[in-house]
């Protein structure tokens, strides 16, 4: 499946919490968010409006890698 184009920092972080993920803080033009399932998880994601594709896809492989799941299913799950 192709990772879209147009996913904003704030898109990104409304649908992870499908997941779990929460908003733990923010520093400037940065988001961190964190899960409690499958174990502890942090990610930092850039409020930028559309987030670059390849911090994208470096973001969204981490969260499938931690959750177990490939990167197909975790687009699917998410619907970008």
């Amino acid at each position: 499946m192709k990772l879209p184009r147009n996913v904003s920092g704030a898109d990104l972080a409304r649908a992870l919490r499908r997941l779990g993920y929460e908003v733990t803080r923010q520093r400037g033009s940065h988001t961190r968010i964190t899960t409690e399932r499958d174990g502890q998880h942090h990610e930092t994601i850039p409020s930028h409006d559309p987030i670059k594709p390849g911090l994208l896809s470096s973001i969204l492989k981490s969260v499938a890698q931690h959750h177990r799941i490939t990167l197909d299913a975790l687009l699917e799950l998410l619907d970008l």
